[in-house]
């Protein structure tokens, strides 16, 4: 998996899911459980991971739809 986005806002991450379900690319969010343990008050991003393969075509969709995404290696 390769790391797509990283955020603290819920919405946005939602949004990108359902952006990249609609394009029809696997996506998972990591760090749920990290976040809820910090009580909701956002410190902790979660990450939004694809498959290598797909990234390029995910990227391009988020960013199409103004998402920042995660450039890193």
């Amino acid at each position: 998996m390769k790391q797509l986005m990283r955020t603290t806002d819920m919405s946005t991450i939602a949004f990108a899911q359902a952006l990249l379900q609609g394009e029809g690319i696997d996506c998972f969010e990591m760090d749920v459980n990290m976040s809820v343990l910090e009580g909701g008050i956002g410190i902790f991003p979660r990450r939004l991971m694809v498959h290598p393969d797909d990234w390029d075509d995910a990227a391009e969709t988020l960013r199409d739809n103004g998402i920042d995404v995660h450039e890193g290696a």
